[in-house]
């Protein structure tokens, strides 16, 4: 990533709130690296705007300071110059503890790593992924997750 981007950017602006315009435009940034939080389980996927389209990666199977960890070594891995996190909500759009626990995740991943946080409406992304009959449904709902994060970009 450019130090230039976000030149400016408080490292509490780098999380974009559920529901909010982003404080950091993503239109310059090509690669990002999706996280659909659980848990117990964190699916992961990369991903290029380019191509408008996810793959998925191996799931986090941990929690607390192992699964940022996991996070690290995956940024370091693939140097995603975004992140994008799926916030559950209910079906009537209310939110509930998971909305709450996932927020808390990109808070968290802004502070610790200093990369953008984009948020995306994931209901029923896990239950999509789970239909398709993918093999790892958490990494597959992650694939999902980013696939419509590009979706919303011009």
């Amino acid at each position: 990533m450019t130090q230039t981007s976000l030149q400016g950017v408080a490292v509490d602006d780098l999380f974009q709130v559920p529901g909010q315009p982003p404080v950091v435009d993503p239109q310059p940034f090509q690669s990002f690296l999706a996280l659909d939080y659980g848990k117990k389980r964190t699916g992961v996927a990369t991903g290029n705007r380019m191509l408008g389209r996810a793959t998925p990666g191996k799931s986090i199977a941990a929690t607390g300071d192992a699964r940022f960890a996991a996070v690290a070594a995956l940024i370091a891995e693939w140097q995603p110059q975004a992140l994008v996190i799926g916030i559950p909500y209910h079906p009537d759009g209310a939110a509930h503890e998971n909305t709450r626990r996932a927020t808390n995740f990109g808070r968290q991943l802004s502070q610790r790593f200093k990369l953008p946080v984009y948020t995306v409406d994931e209901r029923y992304s896990t239950t999509e992924a789970l239909a398709s009959g993918a093999a790892d449904a958490d990494a597959a709902a992650a694939c999902i997750i980013l696939e419509q994060f590009f979706n919303t970009l011009p």
